[in-house]
C-alpha cells in the first residue's frame, strides 16, 4: 500500500520527519506491518508511505489495509491526499 499525505504544520524537515516517524510507529505497532518512507524526503509539505504486509487470508489482510487507511484518515497532523492498494 501506498499513502501520500500532504503536511501542513511542518515548519521544517525536522518537523516533517518527527511527525512521519511518530505515524509510522504507531502504525507499525498497532498493525505489525513494515512501512517506510518512499519518496519526497527532502519535501516538507509532502510525504509518501509504503506499507507491507504479509498474511494468507487475504479477506484479513484488505481489512487491516482499510483499517490502516482509517487510521491515516484520522491523523490530524497530516492529511491524507491519495491511498493505492496493491496486491502481489
Amino acid at each position: 500500500m501506498h499513502l501520500e499525505f500532504h503536511i501542513l504544520q511542518a515548519s521544517s524537515l525536522k518537523d516533517k520527519r518527527r511527525l512521519v516517524k511518530s505515524f509510522k510507529d504507531r502504525i507499525a505497532r498497532r498493525f505489525n506491518v513494515s512501512i517506510s518512507e518512499v519518496d519526497a524526503q527532502d519535501n516538507r509539505r509532502r510525504a509518501i508511505l509504503a506499507i507491507a504486509m504479509v498474511g494468507s487470508d487475504a479477506a484479513y489482510l484488505a481489512g487491516a489495509l482499510q483499517q490502516i487507511t482509517n487510521a491515516a484518515t484520522m491523523n490530524r497532523n497530516m492529511i491524507l491526499v491519495a491511498s493505492e492498494v496493491q496486491w502481489l
